[in-house]
């Protein structure tokens, strides 16, 4: 991530601070937090590393009467009627319930689960590559991977 965030004689100093955030369904590490800071640190010295770089585990399970708790609700909402927060009960109305949300739920849908396959098929061919010692065509022809797709894996290798 941080190439993209430099341009050429940028110094590092010049990074943003990244923040990584994981909303996991369950209690993480099972200490009832709303939210666990995870910093990295240079383990031989014990400071704190300070490369702009953070981590948040979001409890799930979190249902307190604050924001991140009320959040935390309205995610696990399946309904929109049950939702505490009007906006996001508007939009998972609309994603759900309007024809044209619908189409805009399943095209999205859509291109995570193609993006999903293509990622297995690159790895599949990285695998054959690896361990058979194949070519990316030879790997591909195995895996009756039709000519006009061959191309596109051939560029993302």
């Amino acid at each position: 991530m941080d190439i993209e965030n430099l341009d050429a004689g940028q110094e590092f100093e010049e990074l943003p601070d990244t923040y990584t955030i994981f909303i996991t369904e369950k209690d993480f590490y099972g200490k009832g937090e709303p939210i666990y800071v995870v910093e990295r640190i240079n383990l031989t010295t014990g400071q704190n590393f300070e490369d702009g770089e953070h981590i948040l585990y979001v409890n799930g399970e979190y249902r307190e009467e604050s924001e991140l708790g009320k959040l935390m609700h309205d995610f696990n909402c399946t309904e929109a009627d049950d939702m505490i927060f009007g906006l996001m009960a508007e939009r998972t109305r609309y994603l759900k319930e309007n024809p044209e949300g619908v189409n805009e739920m399943c095209k999205a849908m859509e291109d995570m689960r193609n993006e999903a396959v293509e990622r297995n098929m690159l790895q599949t061919i990285r695998n054959l590559m690896d361990s058979m010692k194949w070519s990316a065509e030879q790997a591909m022809t195995a895996m009756k991977i039709p000519e006009a797709d061959k191309l596109k894996y051939t560029a993302k290798l």
